[in-house]
């Protein structure tokens, strides 16, 4: 199919990555700066990063605010702003994985807009300007540490939206891989799959002879599955390096440069996070094969390519790279299908087509042409 490749591309997070990036923490901040430093449940205070923390950041006024959740809400994001306004502070560090980072660009923006900053969330204001933010990586999954999306939960009615926002993209990242090594296995395979259906996001649609984009797509996914092939290695620094900036790669903005993407899987899944708090990892793991199917003649060709190229599946059919995926999560013990979680919801699949229908992402149409019959299938096929 003819393709005309056209698009700008600007990544300007300085990134300090490997064992000593730690060193650059105190003049990435600046001397003077009045920081508010964002935390989940207080891992890092265990693991020994709180500590490298506060000695970089010796002779500022810090500012702790802690609890942001796995699925950061509005509700506990807004308490972080008043923070930040009571404090007159002007700088975000936000230390953790992807929904600290997530939350703090939500603060970033908040802080500096009188309206309700649910609004910035739902596209109502566009932001044009964010206070600084720094991001002190702990958990390799999303890429957040060098991009301008954010996904934000309203807990008060179970709305989980993803929004971009240019001035929120983190100034730098510190991403020192061994800060994996304290990590349980659950969270490392949650990030390895949660990287891998992000290169599949910005690849599995229609070739267009992007030999760039797909070679690089490739290459990402191919080192994620060796990744996972490689699982009892988890706790060697090659390994943790490798998924550190394999998860980095995947969502720092030139996989999906140009060519077309869907994002379907990740709109569908988001709905099993919001009602039933299931890992978000683990909702893409049981979504998105069922996904494939429905819309597998849609896709054939490129499903074709990626059993070849990252599975090695010779002459492969697009069935054969659909079930090869599905036996890559199953081999990281991550949920197919519902029934493969701790949820017992006779009702399940009726409540999450519900709220996909609530929430406008019934239809969402794209090259596969979903709409809310199409829908229905997946939804029914993985939750009944």
């Amino acid at each position: 199919m003819s393709h005309v490749l056209e698009f700008s591309f600007h990544n300007p997070t300085r990134i300090h990555f490997g064992p000593h990036s730690f060193d650059r923490l105190a003049t990435a901040v600046p001397a003077k700066a009045k920081v508010l430093l964002l935390y989940g449940g207080g891992s890092i205070r265990a693991n020994g990063v709180y500590d490298r923390v506060m000695a970089a950041l010796a002779g500022r006024t810090v500012v702790e605010f802690g609890g942001v959740e796995p699925n950061p809400t509005l509700e506990t994001l807004n308490r972080a702003v008043d923070r930040v306004r009571a404090g007159g502070l002007d700088f975000i560090l936000a230390v953790g994985g992807g929904s600290v980072i997530d939350g703090a660009k939500f603060v970033a923006l908040a802080a500096l807009y009188d309206g309700d900053g649910w609004d910035i969330v739902m596209g109502a204001h566009v932001p044009d300007r964010a206070l600084p933010l720094g991001a002190v990586l702990t958990l390799a999954a999303t890429g957040s540490e060098s991009n301008s999306a954010a996904v934000v939960t309203r807990r008060a009615d179970l709305r989980k939206k993803v929004f971009y926002a240019e001035p929120a993209r983190p100034r730098f990242a510190i991403l020192d891989p061994a800060v994996l090594a304290s990590l349980p296995d659950r969270q490392l395979g949650n990030g390895l799959v949660d990287a891998f259906v992000h290169v599949c996001e910005q690849y599995l649609t229609y070739p267009v002879g992007a030999l760039v984009q797909d070679g690089y797509a490739e290459a990402l996914m191919g080192a994620l599955r060796q990744l996972a092939e490689t699982f009892d290695r988890r706790r060697e620094p090659d390994w943790q390096q490798n998924l550190m900036w394999a998860a980095n790669q995947a969502l720092f903005g030139l996989v999906g440069a140009g060519v077309p993407t869907d994002w379907a899987t990740h709109r569908l899944a988001v709905e099993l996070t919001a009602l039933y708090g299931i890992d978000h990892a683990r909702t893409l793991s049981i979504i998105q094969p069922w996904l494939l199917r429905e819309t597998i003649e849609y896709k054939r060709a490129k499903l074709e390519q990626f059993g070849r190229r990252v599975f090695g599946i010779p002459y492969a059919t697009a069935e054969e790279a659909i079930a090869a995926t599905e036996a890559l999560y199953r081999s990281l013990a991550m949920p197919v299908h519902l029934r493969d979680t701790e949820v017992r919801d006779p009702d399940a699949a009726a409540r999450v087509m519900q709220a996909v229908r609530e929430h406008g992402n019934a239809a969402l149409g794209g090259h596969a042409e979903l709409d809310d019959a199409k829908t229905e299938r997946i939804i029914r096929a993985a939750c009944a």
